[in-house]
This record gives structure tokens, sequence and C-alpha cells, in this order.
């Protein structure tokens, strides 16, 4: 399986931003996906994830903020970032998981200045 991000960037405080991550590879059996994030200094932590039934999960942090979503003729997962805080900055990691493991992204920046 294979993932990539896309969509980071610069944005202002109050902004909003949309990342897709596409699979590719052996994505049949994938159960969930996710959005994970990891600031400077930090933990990488759990955004956001999606399971192949469509069934969501939140951080406290985001909810109401962020929505995910997926694009099964696409292959594609997307994080709807609104209302955006200088805290969301931070490398966004799209994850997925299947019955042999867990794979990751390369990442993508997300700066939010205030």
């Amino acid at each position: 399986v294979q993932l990539v991000e896309s969509g980071g960037g610069l944005v202002q405080a109050g902004g909003s931003l949309r990342l897709s991550c596409a699979a590719s590879g052996s994505i049949g059996s994938i159960f969930v996906m996710g959005w994970h994030r990891q600031a400077p200094g930090k933990q990488r932590e759990l955004v956001a994830g999606i399971t192949s039934g469509d069934s969501t999960n939140y951080a406290d942090s985001v909810k109401g903020r962020f929505t995910i979503s997926r694009d099964n003729a696409k292959n594609t997962v997307y994080l709807q970032m609104n209302s955006l805080k200088p805290e969301d900055t931070a490398i966004y990691y799209c994850n997925a998981h299947d019955m042999t493991g867990g794979y990751w992204g390369q990442g993508t920046q997300v700066t939010v200045s205030s």
C-alpha cells in the first residue's frame, strides 16, 4: 500500500485547507484510514479516522472544524480543515491499516499564521 498526501500549505488563522491522501497498491483489504499530525517537539497524534463502513472519529481539538471523508472511486481520503488555528500547525500524515499492518504517507506541512 502506498499513500501520497497533498494539499498542505500556509494559511492565515481562520482559513481553510483540504488535504488529500491517494492510496494505491493492495488496497482492497484496508479497513480504516486516518490523518495524524506531529508538531515540532510533540508526539504524533490522531486527528481523524474513517472506517470502510464510513464511521468517523475526531480528536476533541478538531471536532466541529475538521471533516474526514472518502471517495472510493478515487481511492482517496480527504481532510477538510476549517477555522484553522496556529496550534493546528504540524506535519499531517495519512495512514491506513489492513490485516497485515499499518502504512504511512510521507507527510504534508500545514502552517497556520496568526
